[in-house]
Order: structure tokens, then sequence, then C-alpha cells
């Protein structure tokens, strides 16, 4: 689940204020009986998990004792994850979200916070639960179960409410005196500094007015090992990610462009140092692949059987190719799991932060951007310029020819992304262009793919003649989708390669 909820700081003298002023029409403010919760907080020596922002932790009394909290990169939004278990060892489950994290290092002990919470519900008029207000007076406990720290603090947690009535009930408490100050977790203020120092995982931080090519390189490969990263456990949990989209896409696209950016800008990295995570993050995304291509096949399934209401297929048949591909599915998902559990991919994610820290750059990396740059993009924009791209293709070339094209368009897309911020806005032009140019390519693919997994499909089960039946009139629908793909590629291309979008490239 995802936890929204504002903190606010008060002192010991401050009285909490009449809440009903905050509730909808006809709703009300319900007092909870005072409860006294005990957590002890487990990280590594170093405190990886505090200075992440996330937190595994043992409360006693809940149903659910078991805890992990990650950041969102939204102050105060966080995802939540409670599991049963023995105070003295805490989940597997749990352990894993915060893999990326703690990176194999030993989790312990590091402080135990003892809160006496007084909470208020406001509620609508049938009583549900909008918005939950507690006030706080925390204790930090040493190991011997002696004081060394209190606080007292105010949080507002969204329930079935709104933001706006978020808002609200967090005006009622600043006119009273509370303090809105920045979202640090109980956890982290009694660990001290050293839980608000920096993660280990160095983000992006922007561009100057005139970088270098390795400022750009550098800001490139912390955006994709952050998008990475981030994805890890939402691809663990099956929850989706932001926009609607699949955890797995995005840690899949985060793979492959972070190895297209490597790839660019190779004479701007030391080869020993940029080539074997190459090679690591095409394993990575290999894995990821298979249950990828299981989503996109699934979704396309049924909005081709779905396409001509007019001509119905066999929905008993369509059924039945669901579940190859949702069988298909959950082998990939066991897969991605066995592989985010090895030791290969902790050294992976090990090497992502370091790199993230100090990408290993060549003495060219020193350039200019804007003087650097244009002649990498050159490269992969000739590729898919080239004999063996656009230029050798035409309406009669095989699929796998108009694959070997998309994926060099999706290259030099990834490469005109990453020098845009520092160079010509024509690339920026050039950007969105190839998008739509990706976009008429990456339909092709699908079409042809899934024209060829239906058939396949059937042919595995050659007694079912409804199944076969079914298959052929998808497979001839998704040849039309490629047909007209390919009619639509010209103007797409055309409108691409105008001067004003690739006059800036030598």
């Amino acid at each position: 689940m995802v936890e929204e909820e504002q903190k606010y700081e008060v002192d010991d003298a401050y009285v909490l204020p009449d809440l009903a002023g905050a509730a909808p029409a006809n709703g009300r403010v319900r007092e909870l009986p005072p409860v006294t919760l005990v957590a002890r907080y487990l990280d590594t020596v170093d405190l990886r998990l505090a200075r992440a922002g996330a937190s595994l932790r043992h409360r006693k009394g809940d149903e659910l004792p078991w805890t992990v909290k990650l950041p969102t990169g939204t102050p105060g939004v966080r995802h939540e994850v409670s599991r049963p278990g023995s105070k003295g060892q805490p989940p597997a489950e749990l352990v894993e979200l915060v893999s990326v994290l703690h990176r194999g290092a030993s989790l312990a002990p590091v402080t135990v916070v003892r809160t006496v919470r007084h909470a208020y519900e406001v509620c609508d008029a049938s009583g549900t639960v909008l918005v939950e207000v507690v006030d706080d007076r925390v204790t930090v406990l040493d190991d011997a179960g002696t004081t060394t720290d209190s606080f007292r603090e105010v949080e507002v947690e969204l329930k079935a409410g709104d933001r706006k009535l978020l808002d609200r009930v967090g005006g009622v408490l600043r006119e009273a005196g509370a303090r809105g100050g920045s979202f640090t977790p109980k956890h982290v203020r009694a660990l001290g500094a050293t839980a608000q120092a920096d993660p280990d995982l160095v983000a992006p931080a922007g561009l100057t007015a005139e970088p270098s090519a390795g400022d750009v390189v550098t800001e490139a490969v912390r955006k994709e090992i952050r998008r990475l990263l981030a994805h890890d456990p939402l691809v663990r949990l099956r929850a989706p990610a932001s926009g609607g989209d699949t955890a797995v896409h995005q840690m899949r696209v985060a793979c492959r462009r972070l190895r297209s950016d490597l790839r660019t800008f190779k004479p701007l990295l030391r080869r020993a140092w940029s080539r074997p995570l190459r090679d690591e993050l095409r394993w990575l995304a290999g894995v990821l692949g298979a249950a990828r291509d299981a989503e996109v096949l699934r979704a396309r399934l049924h909005r081709t059987a779905d396409a001509d209401p007019l001509s119905p297929l066999d929905q008993g048949a369509v059924y039945r190719l669901d579940e190859v591909l949702a069988g298909r599915q959950r082998q990939a998902l066991a897969t991605i799991d066995e592989a985010l559990r090895s030791a290969r991919y902790l050294a992976l994610v090990d090497a992502l932060v370091l790199a993230a820290r100090a990408p290993r750059l060549t003495r060219r990396a020193a350039a200019p951007a804007a003087q650097a740059l244009p002649a990498l993009v050159a490269r992969p924009w000739s590729r898919l310029t080239g004999p063996d791209g656009v230029d050798g293709l035409d309406a009669q070339s095989p699929d796998d020819d108009w694959h070997a094209v998309r994926k060099e368009a999706k290259q030099a897309r990834y490469a005109v992304n990453a020098v845009a911020p520092t160079v010509d806005k024509g690339a920026r032009r050039l950007s969105r262009a190839l998008a739509r140019v990706q976009d008429v390519l990456g339909e092709h693919q699908d079409a042809a793919v899934a024209a060829d997994t239906w058939l396949e499909i059937a042919a595995e089960r050659p007694d079912d003649h409804e199944l076969a039946v079914t298959a052929g009139r998808l497979a001839e629908r998704e040849r039309g989708s490629v047909h007209r793909m390919r009619g639509l590629f010209p103007a797409a291309w055309h409108r691409a390669t105008r001067p004003r979008r690739i006059g800036w490239l030598p």
C-alpha cells in the first residue's frame, strides 16, 4: 500500500485543536483510546536504509508486526508493506524488498522507539475514516532500555479522503501553533545526524549552463540507475509503476537506456569499467524480457480480439490462448525472482551504486558538451540511416529487417535524448520525431511477433480446431497492422529527417 502523510513539530505545551471544523458536512471526529507502540528498527552498521529514507521495523502489538517503508520520491509518500513474523527474525520477503539498499550487508537492531499515541479519526457521515491525526510522544531507548532522547510530533495520514482534506486538517493544526517541518521519520530523528547523511545512491543533480561532456554522461548514468533501482521492490511486489505502467517494463527500459548510454558515450568512458557493466545489464534486461513480452502479448491478445465487434471471435479459444500466455508470464516472473535473489544481481547493484557515484571517465570527457557530443550521436544515427538501416528497407523487407531498424532507431533516440539538454534545439525536435518513428516500428514488431505467437500456440494443439481458427483470424488481423505500419513509416521517417531536426548533426 501507499502511505501519504504530513508531519508537524510541536512542543510539550501544544494543545491539539478541535478538528471538527475540518470534517466534511455531517462528518465527525472520533477519538481512539491511547496506545503505546514499541518499534525496533533494523539497519546496516552504516545506516544504509535510514539514509535512503527507508525502514525495516518490528512493532510490538501490531497484527502484522514487521513493516518495510520505501520512499517514492515524493516527500511524505511511501510504500508500506507489512507481514507477520516473530520478533527475532525479519521475514525474508521484507529483507529482499530492501536489497538494493543493504546490498547484502547484515541487518541488525539500531534503535528502539517507544511512542505513546493519541489518535483521532476524521470521518464522513457514513463513518468512513478520511484522515487520521495522531499526537505522538516519542521516547528513544538504548539497548538497556534507558531513555536517550524524546520529542513530540503530530502526523496527519490520508486514509479514504482526498489531498484537500489532508491540507485542510494541516491548516487547523498550524493555526494552533504546529510547525510544518521537513518530513523526517521517527527512527531517523532518533538515530541523529548519521541517519540524515546522504544516501549511497547519488541522485541526478541537474546540469550547469555550460556542462562538460563528462557532466552529461554522469547525469544520464545517474538518471537511469536511479530508475532501475527504484523499480526493484515494485517488481518483487508485482506492484504497478507510476502512470499505469508496469514495474517490469520500467526496470527493463532503464537497463536498455543505461546500456545505450554506455554505448553512445563509449569514447568518454574507460572500457575496462563500462564493458562489464554493459554485459551485466544485458543479462538483467534478458531476464526481465520474457515477463515483459508476456505482458505485451496478453494485453494485445484481448485488444486484437475485441477490435471488430461485428466479427467476434470464439471467446473460449481466446481464453485458452490467454491461459498459455499467463503460464509463460508466471514462469518468467519466477525466473525474475530467482535472479533478483542471486549474488550476481547483488554484485550488479553494488556496481551500479558505485557507477552513479563516480563514472570512470576518459580525458576526452573534459571537453565542452556542446562540442563533443554531436559527433557521438552521429554514430548511431549513421547506423540507422545507412544501408543496413533505413536505406536498405522497403515494403517487402522481411520482418527481421524491420525489427533491426527498430532497434537502431531506439538506440539513436536514446542517444539524442541523452545529449538534447546541451546541444541545438533541433535535438529536441529530432527526439520527438524519432519517438513517432519508434512508435510505428514498435507497433510493427509487436504485431509481427503476436501473429507468429498465435499460430505457434495453435500448432502445439493440433486437435483444438476452434483454437486454430481463432489463432488464424487473430494472425490475419495482426498482419493487417504490420502492413498499415509499413505504410505509415515513410511519412514518419520523412518528418524525422527534415533539416531543422538533423542540421545540428555533423
